[in-house]
């Protein structure tokens, strides 16, 4: 007997919209409305809607708020100030990583983190384990609706509905403000599409509220919902990790190429594993590549050198509506990860020709 789904609040707005929906991360979500290619363009060229309060928000608070951050965290949270918001990863105690996360500093001793969907239970256990510091956690998950409005025309339609001044707003930053007339609206320039554009963390009880009326305000610049599909292809054009595809436990996040969030200034769980990775060179590492060949590389799929000796493995791959290609991620075997390496990715028993590339790909 498969567990029941969870349902986002405006679940059945999205059945009303025609959206296909699909399980994901334990959740019932819109995956298509429309058509995927026109739901990615819309995001890259004008705005979409992403529904995806499927992710979790902890709080913490308590003097010691920051000690726990900056244990359990690999990015050097003592950095933020108020208004910031910061990429981070929860490493496990093997060398590999927990989850990444975001990091919001609300104010002094008072953080949320947001944390991924399918790992909501493990990463609140991870991190209420380690909370020797007496912090006051609480899960605020199920309370909240997050919409991410993305793409070149999302400033000009969430500016309609807000006093906050959007284009004064660094990136990795937020404000708490009015929004639509709802109060204490987070208002958060990040995302996960490379396109620009905010997300939006408001309460259940305003979220129906606040999605007609961002699409009110976005009817001009031609606003479309857009599924989790159109999420994926977005974030791969862009090179963005995802959790369970690119990363996971087994990964670290030099390998990963995530050196940048992992500060070796202070004492985070294992850091000394991640150290001596980085000291010694990692044995493999995450690259970029494009197909040469024709053919779309998916997660799993065996890359393999010129000889067809097994160099590494797809974690992500796509049909870049961009581009018109095959573009894909995965580690392989740190010989093969400079920029330029032919490589072949093994598509149904075809060694199909592909090379690194630098990331993002558009």
């Amino acid at each position: 007997m498969s567990e029941q789904l969870q349902l986002v609040h405006l679940n059945d707005t999205h059945v009303a919209l025609g959206a296909k929906m699909v399980p994901f991360a334990g959740f019932n979500m819109p995956v298509l409305y429309t058509n995927l290619i026109e739901e990615h363009i819309c995001v890259r060229q004008q705005v979409g809607v992403f529904d995806v309060s499927h992710m979790g928000e902890f709080y913490l608070k308590g003097e010691k708020a920051l000690d726990l951050i900056q244990y359990v965290c690999s990015n050097d949270a003592s950095k933020l100030v108020d208004g910031k918001v910061q990429y981070s990863c929860l490493p496990n105690d093997q060398g590999g990583i927990v989850d990444d996360l975001l990091v919001y500093r609300v104010k002094e001793n008072e953080y949320m983190l947001v944390v991924n969907a399918s790992n909501i239970e493990k990463d609140w256990n991870w991190i209420s384990s380690h909370n020797s510091f007496g912090v006051e956690m609480t899960n605020q998950s199920d309370e909240y609706s997050l919409f991410a409005v993305q793409g070149p025309k999302a400033i000009l339609a969430l500016q309609k509905l807000t006093d906050v001044e959007l284009s004064s707003m660094p990136y990795y930053s937020f404000k708490i403000g009015q929004m639509a007339g709802v109060a204490d609206v987070i208002i958060s320039n990040t995302g996960y599409t490379g396109a620009g554009g905010f997300e939006i963390y408001v309460k259940n009880e305003q979220a129906l509220s606040m999605w007609n009326a961002i699409f009110e305000a976005g009817a001009e610049f031609g606003i479309k919902p857009i599924g989790l599909g159109a999420r994926d292809t977005l974030r791969t054009e862009m090179g963005y990790c995802l959790y369970g595809h690119d990363i996971d436990d087994t990964t670290s996040p030099i390998e990963a190429g995530l050196g940048w969030i992992t500060s070796f200034n202070k004492e985070f769980i294992a850091s000394d594993i991640h150290a001596k990775i980085k000291a010694e060179g990692a044995k493999k590492k995450l690259v970029g590549f494009e197909m040469i060949d024709r053919g779309i590389p998916r997660q799993h799929y065996p890359i393999v050198n010129e000889a067809g000796e097994s160099i590494g493995e797809v974690t992500s791959g796509t049909q870049s509506p961009n581009l018109s290609k095959g573009i894909g991620m995965g580690y392989v075997k740190t010989e093969y990860a400079k920029v330029g390496t032919e490589i072949f990715v093994q598509i149904r028993d075809k060694s199909l020709k592909a090379v690194v590339v630098k990331m993002p790909f558009i």
